[in-house]
């Protein structure tokens, strides 16, 4: 007898119902059968240790974060650092646990209004690779780049594809995940 046949029999679609749900419920528990420490850092040992003072050879300096940015921080699972040379904005956030609270920067661009362009993967003077884009709202533009670095300098351009790792443990953290503004 077919499959087809079983659930047009009386009851079977509620059978057929509920071995799916068990499926689902069994691909949605997966990740948590890994241990926690393949899962995620935890505490002092998944910050960064120490905020860097040099980016790409120029000195940097703090800037606060603004009244949104703190409440969105006061939630994050790690810390939110944003930085400047004089030329570029440089934003650091440790993560210490997979989250979906980390996503691309092209989404907090498009949520700000900006219209995202020439969005693509680029090498740097150190054959690193990132994803980039220029953001244009009113008429002005910036070129964003970001990447996202784990423990073990494994490298993700995709949040999508670092969060699945993470939650998998395929990737260990703490994770770092640097963006960059510049204005064109």
């Amino acid at each position: 007898m077919r499959i087809a046949d079983r659930v047009t029999e009386a009851g079977g679609v509620v059978v057929w119902k509920a071995v799916l749900l068990g499926v689902l419920m069994c691909c949605a528990l997966l990740p948590l059968l890994q241990p926690a420490s393949a899962r995620a850092g935890t505490g002092d040992a998944a910050r960064f240790a120490e905020t860097p003072q040099v980016w790409q050879g120029r000195a940097l300096r703090p800037l606060a974060l603004s009244a949104v940015e703190q409440r969105f921080a006061s939630h994050f699972p790690g810390r939110i650092t944003r930085l400047t040379d004089g030329e570029q904005l440089l934003v650091l956030r440790d993560v210490s646990a997979p989250t979906r609270m980390l996503h691309p920067a092209a989404d907090c661009y498009r949520g700000l209004g900006y219209r995202i362009e020439q969005a693509r993967l680029e090498r740097d003077a150190d054959a690193l690779l990132w994803r980039c884009f220029v953001a244009e709202r009113g008429g002005v533009k910036t070129r964003v780049c970001e990447r996202i670095v784990d423990k073990n300098r494994g490298s993700f351009t995709d949040t999508s594809s670092w969060y699945w790792a993470a939650q998998l443990g395929r990737s260990s953290g703490p994770w770092l995940a640097i963006t960059t503004a510049r204005p064109l």
